[in-house]
């Protein structure tokens, strides 16, 4: 065995979940070589692979019987800068809003609305991440991955990369592509994302007169802690369920039974509701079963209160899905990768 390779390692430290699984073997690639070094030795052995970045978008049920790869390359820079739009790169294991964090020092915008996001650079274009308006797609300007199954580096413009909402190509093709770096397209003027959810409310609160991306940043970093828990204090994904997109005239149907359903209509004529409301008003919210549970200030968010498996959190978001599905009529669909 490779001495870079460990075996029978606790994956509690690597998923914000902190579930206690192991994994069969575990290794960290800080490099680009590092990881086709890893990929190649499972190749060889017929291990299977496992690639995570932060952990923040996983919920583990089982122990994992492959080699897991830890993406912990770090890096960031700037590729090029027009006097407006800037373009940066990070690599792969970079924690995601530390990152956004020397974007806005840098004095670029464009990030700042997906602050304290949890997370790697490289996992942020799998499920093409977002918040209170923005999203990966509308900041990407490339990526860089190497193709597993022949070894070549290959890069990816925005229009190779078919994001949608929370997905992207490297999610529906899971362990062909591992993403290595990440570049952005930001700028120097400001052109603010105010409409979704609290923000202006939360600036005005704040007092602030000027409009910068950092105002706007720290604005969002404070409603999200207030509404989110922190995963090092308390087990958890973020959000556990995407907003689901659903048929003009089933969410009217809803609306027709509950007036104040939370509701976004779409461009090609669906709808977007609000999962977190949905599973509000089917009772819920702070709900809990063993140390299994939902948030007491956020139904979007399940959470781990110290000794919850990954079985248990998966059964518990499975009773959800199918009590919405009974009341609403509507599916929902987890956000986290379940292994």
């Amino acid at each position: 065995m490779t001495a870079h390779w460990q075996e029978r390692v606790s994956l509690k430290p690597y998923n914000t979940f902190g579930i206690d699984v192991s994994a069969r073997f575990f290794t960290q690639a800080h490099d680009d070589q590092e990881a086709r070094q890893a990929l190649a030795q499972a190749a060889e052995r017929q291990v299977p692979v496992l690639v995570i970045g932060g952990g923040s978008n996983l919920l583990l049920s089982r122990d994992v019987e492959a080699l897991v790869l830890h993406m912990a390359s770090r890096g960031r820079r700037l590729l090029s800068d027009d006097g407006e739009r800037v373009v940066v790169e990070a690599e792969a294991g970079e924690p995601w809003h530390p990152f956004v964090q020397w974007s806005l020092a840098q004095g670029l915008c464009g990030l700042e609305n997906l602050s304290l996001i949890p997370g790697t650079v490289g996992a942020a274009p799998m499920q093409n991440v977002g918040a209170y308006g923005v999203e990966i797609k509308d900041v990407f300007a490339g990526l860089t991955a190497l193709d597993r199954e022949t070894g070549e580096l290959h890069d990816f413009s925005l229009e190779d990369c078919a994001f949608g909402y929370r997905d992207s190509l490297f999610k529906r093709n899971p362990g062909r592509w591992l993403i290595l770096r990440v570049r952005f397209a930001l700028n120097r003027t400001l052109q603010a994302h105010l409409d979704y959810g609290p923000v202006r409310q939360r600036l005005a609160e704040q007092g602030v007169e000027q409009l910068t991306a950092q105002a706007i940043s720290d604005a969002i970093c404070s409603i999200r802690r207030e509404k989110l828990p922190d995963p090092a204090e308390l087990g958890n994904a973020g959000s556990f369920f995407k907003n689901p997109v659903v048929p003009a005239a089933l969410a009217e149907r809803i609306r027709a039974a509950h007036p104040g359903v939370v509701a976004y209509p779409q461009a090609d004529g669906q709808v977007k509701l609000a999962a977190g409301w949905l599973i509000e008003q089917a009772g819920w919210k702070g709900y809990r079963d063993g140390d299994a549970g939902v948030h007491r200030l956020q139904s979007l968010v399940l959470v781990n209160y110290g000794q919850a498996s990954g079985a248990q959190l998966h059964g518990l978001a499975r009773r959800i899905q199918a009590d919405i599905l009974e009341r609403f009529g509507v599916e929902l669909e987890m956000e986290p990768n379940l292994y």
